[in-house]
């Protein structure tokens, strides 16, 4: 079996910086060279194996292995659930069923900017984070906020900032699904640790997004529309992180939250009606934007999401054994240099995993939406489309973290990162947060880092959940500023092609919810340790 090497180089200092190379070629590709991901994460791959052939002395055709292993258990587990994950969302469009569903949504938000910013910003966008995630809100929330009269700019930067809370649980769960796929947590464990950082996280967005659309009289006006919007969200996304896993807490929270906005509205509202910027608006009943829908309307909209969450929810909750049932399993282990206990890196043939609930949804919606054969068949040139790149990224990211893992580099790292001490919990996050701003993705950000920071929370006996957990609520708050979410984002705006502009336009904001993380991350450390254990 091979023996990891802690220290190659003879110079732990050394041997970070040359662990590092690989993970500074994949980011300068990314952010500089702008090279698409799918080939960037290839060409790192080969960087990366031959660092750790080369540098480490693992042995060629075990390091092979790794690298195919973990190729195919990011496939698994998360190309399986955001490809049918992406297929649904799709077939809602091409029916019309989703249009519908944005009609409903448009026509409960008033005509106060606030309580549309709030119900459609905040409870929709967090919607389609859980559904869809890869910068999708943006793309959907933005026109109908310009659409009510905010500026494209503006409404780009409100929606990226109602992305923040529901980000580590977007696409069906793909960034915690990845966590445990590549740390070992418990992935029921990880959720729970996430959701508890979230709560705390999502108080502060709602009365960000309200001050940014209609200043800060608008904000002293409305504080109960903020407060109801934050607590709503967590009534609805904490339980179910904490006891049904990561795939369903945004749909809750976003469900939950709307609801409660709908029936808080029918009776509180500001006194003051403003529009953006916060105009004064002195008609307070304007007419809906858009047609009324009808009884079976409302029914037909909201059927798809039921359904989705009735399935899933007994499909992958803590009764059923269905994700757990595995055909086979292909694993190579080595002796780690941290522990000398073998660790191995393995694929796990799960077929009726988390991923296939999501099918068996879609099926489910087929038999009550009827929809045509030559509609499906654009469902899925679409989703091929617009998904390829991202199936192929699954798998060569999580093919480079587990040669990571494999060949010893990740724990090389780790001992390094060490020896800064507890003071690296307020780097955790910081770390996650760069990862997302130059990959764009906080699946691919929990792949990379994800097994750095879970190894180097052991070394430094912190709770065993803390610092993946952080990594993931930083690679959240940095979304605003990652250029393949913003390219996305702006497809739909006149501002395409401009996404310079739209980062700069968020960074303010952004640093200021990541600091307002890092202060959360110190609370859990320093009060509530306990919540971050295993």
């Amino acid at each position: 079996m091979f023996h990891q090497i802690l220290t190659p180089t003879g110079s732990m200092w050394s041997t970070i910086v040359l662990a590092l190379v690989p993970l500074a070629v994949l980011l300068f590709m990314l952010a500089v060279l702008r090279i698409t991901a799918w080939l960037a994460t290839i060409i790192a791959g080969v960087v990366t194996v031959a660092i750790a052939v080369l540098g480490w002395h693992a042995p060629l055709a075990h390091t092979l292995r790794a690298y195919l292993y973990g190729g195919l258990q990011g496939a698994w587990v998360i190309d399986w659930i955001t490809f049918w994950g992406l297929v649904i969302f799709n077939t809602l469009v091409l029916t019309g069923d989703f249009d519908r569903f944005k009609t409903w949504m448009v026509n409960q938000a008033t005509v106060d900017v606030r309580i549309q910013t709030i119900m459609l910003a905040w409870a929709f966008g967090a919607l389609l984070e859980g559904l869809v995630g890869f910068g999708y809100p943006w793309a959907v929330v933005v026109p109908i906020l310009v659409g009510l009269g905010i500026a494209d700019l503006d409404a780009i930067r409100v929606a990226a900032l109602a992305n923040n809370a529901p980000v580590s649980y977007g696409a069906l769960g793909s960034p915690i699904l990845a966590l445990a796929a590549v740390t070992g947590l418990p992935m029921l464990s990880l959720s729970a640790s996430v959701g508890d950082i979230v709560a705390i996280l999502a108080l502060l967005p709602p009365f960000v997004l309200i001050y940014l659309v209609s200043g800060w009289d608008g904000l002293v006006e409305a504080w109960p529309l903020g407060l109801v919007g934050s607590l709503s969200y967590i009534l609805g996304q904490w339980p179910v992180s904490h006891f049904l896993g990561p795939y369903l807490p945004d749909l809750a929270g976003a469900l939950t939250s709307f609801w409660i906005l709908f029936f808080f509205v029918k009776i509180w509202k500001p006194k003051t009606i403003r529009g953006f910027g916060g105009k004064v608006i002195s008609t307070p009943d304007a007419a809906p934007v858009v047609p009324a829908l009808g009884a079976g309307g409302v029914f037909r909209a909201w059927l798809p999401y039921l359904v989705l969450i009735i399935v899933v929810v007994l499909w992958t909750g803590p009764w059923s054994h269905l994700p757990s049932i595995s055909w086979y399993k292909l694993q190579i282990a080595a002796l780690s240099s941290v522990t000398n206990k073998p660790m191995a890196s393995v694929f796990n043939f799960n077929p009726l995993s988390g991923g296939t609930s999501i099918l068996v949804s879609w099926l489910v919606m087929l038999v009550l939406l009827r929809p045509k054969g030559s509609l499906l068949a654009q469902v899925f040139a679409r989703t091929f489309k617009q998904m390829w790149g991202a199936l192929l990224v699954a798998f060569f990211i999580f093919a480079i973290a587990y040669v990571f893992v494999f060949t010893g580099m990740a724990n090389s790292l780790a001992f390094g990162f060490s020896k800064i001490g507890w003071p690296f919990v307020v780097l955790a996050p910081v770390l996650g947060w760069i990862g997302v701003a130059l990959s764009g993705s906080n699946t691919s950000t929990n792949a990379m880092f994800g097994p750095i920071q879970a190894v180097t929370g052991r070394l430094l006996n912190l709770p065993p959940l803390l610092l993946p957990s952080l990594n993931s609520l930083g690679a959240e708050v940095g979304k605003p500023i990652a250029p393949q979410t913003a390219s996305v984002g702006v497809s739909t705006s006149k501002l395409v092609r401009s996404e310079g502009q739209v980062i700069r336009h968020n960074m303010i904001w952004t640093l200021i919810v990541l600091a307002y993380l890092v202060l959360i991350g110190l609370c859990f450390y320093l009060v509530a340790p306990h919540s971050m254990t295993v």
